[in-house]
């Protein structure tokens, strides 16, 4: 995929857009979906939404309005990613999350979307007018407008993965479906999707999932099969500091050899997309070696996204460390485009390391980086810092020898 795909893709988007089209009067959409569907959470649960995304033309690179790696990969900035999801139309139908074990129209026809290893053709036809607007969603990538669904047909083959198909007829649980797919190299993205429209797990307890939850569900089943791995491996030998940057949101990862446990302190500067007013804000959540057993409300799916990353990465080089991860929001993330830049801008921060042989170097540097990059002094943010504290107050048996 060279980068003239992207350069001629966006420029085409952003050029024609909504200019020639009065929404008001579409009704029928002949299109292509990248394939993507959206299961949305407003309704009174059992009940959800179920959405299949396509643009509003046929778009021969369909895929590239929902593929947040290749985002990632080109390093694609937030006006891009913006005029890609801007152009997504939502045709949505109402269902229980239970009749995903039914074979009725809709419903099969958004799994086989949802499943495609490829873009799917379709034909739609909207009940009501289209309504034009996004949402802002801390976890949600958006996508900018919606309608309710008349009548769908797909127009060509649905190419489904013969991997895929096993673990949708096998009766095992969704998280040995997921381990099974990710070893046989899906990524956490597809996962995600094909996790949301129930074709996964024992057949008793399929069901859609909202795609919320859903993302939030793959990044914290991988990492915790990560983790199986992480806790068996050796310690990293030096104390090792990362840094990198994506879309505005600058990652700063402090890893200290000894157990796992991780921490994350998220701070929003002023401006920027989560903090409209003058002051910082900042929020935490942690896990010791034994893992959460409460959802992390304060820092919601930015710590399983942030927190998949860095087990990724710990998995892939055999090591085991304690880590805390810094986040700064700067005013340069000015629209929320969902979690996924959560978890690539770890991962690019991941790829930029400096080692340490003692933990006061690690903890001075990252004191310097918050006062020449934000001019911010990082003390308060690193004395509030349980982790930090169990460091400097238990000795390991590696100290004593």
């Amino acid at each position: 995929m060279s980068e003239s795909i992207k350069f001629e893709a966006v420029k085409k988007i952003s050029e024609t857009g909504f200019k020639v089209r009065d929404l008001s009067k579409i009704s029928k959409v002949d299109s292509i979906s990248p394939p993507s569907v959206f299961i949305g959470s407003k309704l009174k649960y059992p009940l959800v939404n179920v959405g299949i995304l396509s643009p509003l033309d046929k778009e021969e690179d369909a895929w590239l309005y929902d593929d947040a790696k290749y985002w990632a990969e080109k390093n694609f900035n937030i006006e891009e990613v913006m005029s890609l999801r801007n152009g997504l139309l939502n045709s949505r139908f109402q269902t229980k999350v239970s009749d995903a074990r039914l074979n009725k129209k809709f419903v099969d026809i958004a799994k086989n979307i949802a499943i495609s290893s490829r873009q799917v053709d379709v034909e739609i036809e909207l009940k009501n007018r289209l309504i034009v607007g996004r949402e802002k969603d801390k976890i949600l990538t958006p996508h900018g407008m919606r309608a309710g669904l008349k009548s769908v047909e797909i127009t060509g083959n649905v190419k489904i993965d013969k991997k895929v198909d096993k673990v949708m007829n096998d009766e095992i649980k969704a998280s040995e479906a997921i381990k099974y797919l990710y070893k046989n190299d899906f990524n956490e993205y597809t996962l995600s999707k094909i996790l949301s429209v129930g074709v996964m797990g024992l057949k008793k307890n399929k069901r859609f999932v909202p795609t919320r939850w859903s993302i939030t569900a793959t990044d914290d089943m991988l990492g915790k099969q990560f983790l199986e791995n992480v806790k068996n491996y050796p310690w990293i030998e030096d104390y090792e500091l990362f840094y990198g940057e994506f879309m505005g949101n600058q990652y700063i990862i402090l890893m200290f050899p000894s157990v796992w446990s991780y921490e994350l302190f998220e701070m929003y500067l002023p401006k920027s997309s989560w903090n409209p007013g003058d002051d910082i804000k900042a929020s935490t959540d942690m896990e010791g070696y034994s893992g959460r057993k409460t959802y992390a409300f304060d820092t919601a799916g930015g710590y399983y996204a942030s927190r998949f990353a860095v087990l990724e990465y710990l998995n892939s080089i055999k090591k085991q460390a304690s880590v805390i991860a810094l986040r700064v929001e700067t005013p340069s993330y000015w629209a929320a485009l969902g979690v996924w830049v959560v978890r690539e801008s770890v991962k690019k921060a991941l790829k930029k390391e400096m080692k340490f042989t003692e933990r006061e170097e690690l903890i001075e540097s990252v004191k310097k980086i918050g006062k020449i990059k934000y001019n911010f002094d990082f003390s308060e943010i690193l004395n509030r810092s349980k982790l930090i504290k169990e460091k400097k107050e238990q000795k390991s048996l590696r100290e004593f020898i």
